[in-house]
């Protein structure tokens, strides 16, 4: 392809969206101004697990298609860039945009420089307003040149989950486009119909509506989680309540889809976390009542907790109990531990005297690093049940399913199981095990 592109920041974001683009044979340039991440990717070693983008990352160093620095001038050479930089949360929750406005000052020194039109891309979720009152101004007043004319800035939001990136980066559902240019518009529509072949669903719109449709997204089906574990709790109260039955019995309606309506131990991870405590500020600033934000918030922060309760009934003291962690990823195929449920559940158990022992397939180094040594992390799910009070499962691994009952009958001291992602038949191994799930009934 003819195309060249930097991408500016190799986070997870970036990182992916760069492997991809480079696999198909578009000119990439990676730009990030950590040194040691760039000596790293230089090397073929991405700083995090995700399927495939190892070894489609050392494919695309080795065959040139992606080169990656620490230098802003990489930029002279490409016709558009991706902004793909962090925007982290300030103490209050709101959006920090400290590192998308700096990487847009030194980019828009390159394009000050530049006699041929350059396309920005804004692919970091920014709320509302930040690509018109912010990223342009400062484009234009660095550059003295106009948006629209001389160079072009397009917003265009990211919508993949982590453990499937690369795929969802091949085969996305939609792609969103937003800029007040239908000039801007067709030069990165171009590039999407030479990289797929075929465009996918696209929406085109303006700026601010592309930045919202990234925040209602996340905040939408954080909602259908926490909304789904608020009837889990009601499930558990009446007698022979199951969460599962009144999901499959709504989901019949064409109306109500299944996806995201799995009861669990809430959220976790980078994005949704973020990204609804941002928007709950931003409405807050906006004077529009955040409630149903906050109620998503509240119910999801509380729901890992559930499961401490439910240990304290069982046992009353937890002092010297042996608990086992099945799972610390805040999702599968991920080794992403950031607000990971496993960490607010170790926490509190820890906190009442309990001794715990670890594992997941991918997170335990991650995990290793923030808990030290208050914790055993063992190397298998095996180690990690044996001689234990109780054990949790806490991210679904698919390696979790095969465990039977008498698995943990034969290994456990105390062979008590709590189901926290629904892996099990709640029928089968109630009648084995000292069995509990969420959204089941205590009653049963």
């Amino acid at each position: 392809m003819k195309h060249s592109v930097s991408i500016i920041g190799l986070g997870y974001v970036g990182l992916t969206t760069a492997i991809c683009f480079a696999s198909r044979g578009i000119n990439v340039t990676g730009i990030d101004i950590d040194k040691q991440k760039i000596r790293n990717l230089n090397k073929g070693n991405a700083e995090f697990y995700e399927k495939n983008a190892q070894k489609m990352l050392q494919k695309v160093i080795k065959n040139g298609k992606l080169k990656v620095s620490d230098n802003f001038d990489a930029v002279k050479n490409t016709e558009m860039s991706f902004l793909a930089v962090n925007t982290p949360s300030k103490k209050n929750g709101s959006m920090d945009s400290k590192f998308i406005l700096a990487a847009t000052k030194n980019i828009a020194k390159i394009i000050k420089e530049k006699e041929e039109h350059h396309l920005v891309i804004v692919k970091s979720t920014v709320i509302p307003n930040t690509t018109l009152k912010t990223i342009i101004p400062t484009l234009e007043k660095i550059t003295q040149k106009k948006c629209g004319k001389d160079f072009g800035v397009v917003v265009n939001p990211e919508f993949l989950r982590e453990g499937n990136a690369i795929y969802d980066t091949l085969h996305p559902n939609k792609i969103v486009m937003g800029s007040d240019s239908k000039k801007d518009l067709r030069k990165l529509k171009k590039l999407y119909i030479d990289f797929y072949k075929k465009l996918p669903k696209t929406v085109e719109t303006n700026y601010s509506n592309a930045e919202l449709i990234k925040y209602v997204n996340n905040s939408f089906l954080a909602t259908k989680i926490s909304f789904m574990n608020f009837v889990s709790r009601i499930s558990e109260k009446i007698e022979g309540g199951d969460v599962e039955i009144i999901k499959k019995a709504i989901t019949l309606d064409k109306r109500i889809s299944p996806l995201f309506l799995n009861a669990g131990l809430g959220y976790g991870g980078s994005c949704f976390p973020k990204d609804l405590e941002a928007f709950r500020q931003f409405c807050i600033k906006e004077g529009i009542n955040p409630r149903l934000i906050e109620d998503t918030i509240e119910i999801n922060n509380s729901q890992p907790l559930t499961v401490v309760k439910l240990i304290k009934r069982r046992f009353k003291k937890l002092n010297g109990k042996n608990i086992s962690i099945l799972g610390l990823a805040f999702k599968p195929e991920t080794d992403d531990i950031r607000n990971a449920v496993s960490i607010t559940i170790i926490k509190e158990l820890l906190k009442n005297g309990a001794k715990i022992k670890a594992y997941d397939p991918k997170a335990n180094n991650n995990m290793k690093k923030y808990f030290g040594k208050k914790i055993t992390i063992s190397d298998t799910s095996t180690s990690c049940i044996k001689g234990t009070d109780c054990c949790i499962i806490v991210t679904e691994w698919e390696e979790f399913r095969n465990i039977q009952p008498e698995r943990y009958i034969r290994l456990m001291r105390n062979p008590m199981l709590i189901d926290g992602r629904r892996l099990y038949n709640a029928k089968k191994y109630s009648k084995k095990i000292e069995y509990h799930a969420i959204g089941v009934s205590y009653f049963n």
